[in-house]
């Protein structure tokens, strides 16, 4: 290091916390200074559940006491003695905004522990050594991949570390970056021998072809990491405006700063006009004004039976959905809003002592937390702890819906139910419908195929989800029209269970169930799905999946099934599965 400082500008020291501590390394902190380094050091999350859980048990407080040590030896706090940190994500998908991260990382980091740092670097995860072999062994290789070459960013190019650093391996063998350097993608020579620190001019690297892999993609999706952090913001002619920053920062700055709201919509994709339960609309009108004209949902995605249940709501926005499930659940149940937008939670936040004098609650029985539907466990929220998930229009807006899908079977309890209302498209929307910022917004842009839905729960292990409602989306701006052609799209309400046993058609064993009229609101029917209606005392002969649905979830003290899988009949007689070029009839799961 001392031997090397004298050839360079700047000298970047990229390491870990912890080290500092270890037998031989105590002089770190001094050398550091000595030399004038430009620390950058790994900092995962500030909160000490979330570091352990990815580095292991100590090493946030470990890190914590490093940092503590940095800042007295000057860094962060002298000039010239820099000191940033970098946050990644745990899970496939792209960083969240690097300020928005910046702010809370410096906000608790001084308030907790008194902790100074200069900038919060955002990289994304690069695919290599342990966290390839982590998205293998999960089979999600691929798809991350595609996230990474769908987010791919030009704006990106320009500042990537290998076009203006050198990285050193501890041999003093040059490398392009840390990624080639941990991939072992060496600099040689003509002679196929190592470039090394000690015998190599700069100027013989100047122009010299850059080393390229599938890892590269990294640094150019969305904000771009590359190790100098996320692209700020940028000169257009006069005005400002933010980088390309993928499908994430394009759906945080639509609904957190273009829509004002539901007046600013383009399409009734976002609109709901399914008609509320009478018990619904007296619960609405005790809502804050401000949460309801900011509300974006596509449907009315909250089922009944909720007393006393636990319930997740993904892309809860300004709570609307949240709020009034909170009234439903009651003060001995329990409502957890995630989402990622600052200026939506901020309303939701805002209003929540207020709701709960509304209420009449004497605790709070709601929670909003600020995260990713594709990584709930950032969320704190733990396997086979949740009753319900609801969703109002926010999964198609997710770059990654393999991940949020299994997210959701994982927290679910055995016998949970996922209940979401969404947009659904009748063929695979193109490249040119996805990279639309206007059209990913107002929920077409990243519309599932509805055939690919269907495979992807099955790939989970859920083999059959039913529809509960369906309705088109009318678009009349005639740009937008015009930008997706053929494709037509629907929103549709959708029920799936987390049940063992279900089979990938319908099956007849003989059983027959009666809906005992037990369900609040629901004294004479009961609709599981769009041909599947209850009545009260009525005798329905169902298919085996039916019976599972009704008698073994939270709906199974509502009803009586009679009949058990000892006897097998065949396929239970359902009507033809409806083609997918059209949304007159939609596939409805494994009974049809």
């Amino acid at each position: 290091m001392t031997r090397a400082r004298p050839l360079v500008e700047e000298l970047i020291v990229r390491s870990n916390l912890t080290i500092m501590f270890e037998k031989g390394k105590e002089r770190l902190p001094e050398l550091f200074k000595a030399n004038k380094v430009h620390l950058i050091c790994s900092l995962p999350c500030y909160t000490e559940g979330n570091v352990d859980k990815q580095r292991g048990r100590g090493v946030f407080h470990a890190s914590i006491e490093a940092l503590k040590l940095l800042n007295k030896t000057g860094f962060a706090r002298e000039n010239g003695l820099q000191l940033d940190l970098v946050y990644n994500p745990v899970g496939a998908y792209l960083p969240g905004d690097q300020q928005i991260l910046e702010k809370d990382y410096k906000k608790t980091l001084r308030q907790e522990h008194g902790i100074d740092f200069d900038r919060l670097l955002t990289i994304t995860n690069v695919p290599i050594r342990n966290f390839k072999s982590h998205l293998k062994a999960k089979g999600e290789y691929d798809q991350y991949k595609d996230l990474l070459k769908e987010n791919f960013n030009p704006d990106t190019v320009a500042g990537l570390m290998c076009r203006s650093y050198v990285s050193v391996g501890h041999d003093g063998s040059l490398y392009d970056c840390d990624f080639n350097l941990a991939t072992g993608l060496a600099l040689k020579d003509e002679n196929g021998e190592l470039l090394m620190i000690a015998k190599v001019l700069l100027e013989d690297l100047e122009g010299r072809e850059i080393l390229t892999a599938e890892h590269c993609l990294s640094c150019t999706a969305g904000r771009g990491s590359s190790c100098q952090g996320a692209l700020a913001e940028v000169e257009s002619g006069s005005c400002s405006r933010q980088a390309s920053s993928g499908v994430t920062e394009t759906v945080k700055e639509y609904y957190g700063k273009i829509l004002q709201g539901s007046k600013d919509l383009k399409t009734s994709a976002c609109c709901t006009t399914d008609s509320l339960p009478a018990e619904h609309k007296a619960i609405l009108k005790l809502i804050e004004p401000e949460i309801l004209e900011k509300f974006y949902g596509c449907g009315s995605p909250v089922p009944p039976a909720l007393e006393g249940a636990t319930v997740l709501d993904l892309g809860c926005g300004t709570g609307r959905d949240v709020y009034l499930v909170s009234k439903l659940v009651g003060e001995k149940g329990m409502v957890i809003g995630v989402d990622m937008t600052d200026e939506q939670l901020e309303v939701a936040r805002r209003h929540k002592d207020r709701q709960m004098e509304k209420f009449g609650f004497k605790k709070a029985n709601v929670d909003f937390r600020k995260g990713f539907i594709e990584d709930l466990k950032e969320c704190r929220i733990r396997d086979n702890s949740v009753d319900v998930v609801i969703s109002n229009c926010v999964v198609n807006l997710s770059p990654d819906k393999r991940s949020v899908f299994a997210e959701i079977f994982r927290i679910l309890k055995p016998g949970g139910e996922l209940y979401f209302s969404d947009v659904f498209a009748t063929a695979r929307v193109p490249e040119a419908v996805k990279n639309d910022p206007v059209l990913y917004g107002e929920c077409l842009g990243g519309a599932l195929y509805i055939e690919d839905f269907r495979r992807l729960l099955r790939d989970l292990g859920c083999l059959d989800h039913r529809v509960v409602t369906a309705r088109p989306i009318t678009i009349t701006d005639p740009a937008i029209k015009d930008k997706v052609g053929h494709i037509g799209f629907c929103s549709m309400t959708v029920r799936a269970f987390k049940l063992p046993g279900l089979e990938d058609i319908c099956e007849d064993y003989g059983q027959v169930a009666y809906y005992l009229g037990t369900i609040p609101g629901q004294a004479t029917e009961f609709m599981l799905d769009d041909h599947h209606i209850f009545t009260k005392g009525k005798p329905m002969l169902v298919c085996g999946n039916t019976a599972a649905m009704a008698g073994e979830t939270r709906y199974g003290k509502h009803f009586r099934i009679t009949g058990d899988k000892s006897v097998h009949y065949g396929a239970f007689p359902c009507g033809p599965v409806a083609s997918s070029g059209s949304f007159d009839k939609v596939s409805t799961g494994s009974c049809c």
